[in-house]
C-alpha cells in the first residue's frame, strides 16, 4: 500500500489469512488504503513489524484496538522492538495490554496460511528485522531500511517471487540537499538505507531469476527521485534476461495490487 521514507504499510493476503506489514501511516490512511483494494481491518488477523521506527510505527496503536470486535489485533515483532513500540495515549492503562507476539530475530513461524520467517537487518534501530511470507507456493520477501546488503541476506531471499527491495536514495542528491551532514552520515552508512546504486548492483548481480515482480521502495521523497529509481533499476535488468516486472513504490501514491 505504502513504501516511503514517510511512512511504510504492505497488506499480504490470502483467501483465508490478511495481514499488515508495518504500519507507518494513520489509522485512517490505512483503512482507506485497504478499502480501495476491497479490504477491512476488521478481517486482518495480524500485523508484523519490522523496527520501532515512526515511518513504520505510527499508526499501530490506534489501528490494533479497532476491529469489528473492538479486540486487539496481535501483533508480531521481535523482544528488542516491542520494548521501544510507543503506543501512545489510545491504549489507556485501564485497557488490557495489546496481544503481543515477540520473538527472536531469526526465528520462523505461522500465522494462518503464511509461513513466516524474519531476517536481521543492518539499520540504526534496536533489533529490526526483514521478513519472507510464504503460502500456497508463492514467497514474498520485504527488504527494507538496510545499510547495506549482508551474505544472509541474499540466502534468505532465494526463490523469491515478489521482493520489496529499499531503493532509498541518490547519492548526489543527498550530498547537495537539505539534511544536516550528521543525518547525510547516518543515511548513507553501513547502518541507514540503500542508495538507487546499491540497489542497482544487487540487482545485475544477485538478484534471484525467480523474482517475477520487483518492486524497489522506501523512496526519500527529498533525496531521490521515482524516475532515477526506474531508471537505475531497469538499466540493472537489462541484460539479465530475467522475465521480471519492475515496478516503483512511488511516495505518497497507493502501490498497485500484485496477484498470484
Amino acid at each position: 500500500m505504502a513504501s516511503s521514507s514517510a511512512g511504510n504499510s504492505a497488506f499480504i493476503g490470502t483467501g483465508r489469512t490478511r495481514l499488515l506489514i508495518d504500519a507507518g501511516l494513520s489509522r485512517r490512511e490505512i483503512v482507506k488504503r485497504l478499502a480501495a483494494i476491497g479490504e477491512d481491518l476488521a478481517c486482518v488477523n495480524a500485523i508484523l513489524i519490522t523496527h520501532e521506527h515512526t515511518d513504520h510505527t505510527i499508526g499501530l496503536a490506534a489501528l490494533v484496538k479497532h476491529n469489528a470486535c473492538d479486540a486487539f489485533i496481535p501483533v508480531f515483532t521481535t523482544h528488542g522492538t516491542a520494548r521501544f513500540i510507543d503506543w501512545g495515549e489510545s491504549i489507556s492503562r485501564a485497557d488490557a495490554p495489546p496481544a503481543l507476539e515477540a520473538f527472536q530475530a531469526g526465528c520462523s513461524f505461522s500465522i494462518g496460511d503464511f509461513d513466516v520467517t524474519s531476517f536481521t537487518i543492518p539499520h540504526d534501530a534496536v533489533d529490526p528485522v526483514g521478513y519472507t511470507l510464504t503460502a500456497e507456493g508463492i514467497k514474498v520477501a520485504i527488504a527494507t531500511d538496510l545499510g547495506y546488503i549482508p551474505d544472509s541476506l541474499r540466502v534468505h531471499l532465494r526463490g523469491t517471487d515478489l521482493l520489496l527491495l529499499e531503493s532509498n536514495h541518490d547519492l548526489e542528491m543527498l550530498r547537495v540537499g537539505p539534511y544536516p551532514w550528521p543525518v547525510k552520515q547516518r543515511v548513507m552508512s553501513r547502518r541507514g538505507h540503500l542508495s538507487n546504486e546499491v540497489a542497482a548492483d544487487f540487482i545485475e548481480r544477485d538478484l534471484d531469476g525467480t523474482v517475477s515482480t520487483l518492486v524497489l521502495g522506501h523512496i526519500s521523497e527529498h533525496n531521490n527521485h521515482p524516475e532515477l529509481v526506474r531508471n537505475a533499476g531497469s538499466k540493472a535488468l537489462n541484460g539479465r534476461a530475467l522475465f521480471t516486472k519492475l515496478v516503483v513504490a512511488e511516495p505518497g501514491v497507493q502501490s498497485e495490487v500484485f496477484c498470484y
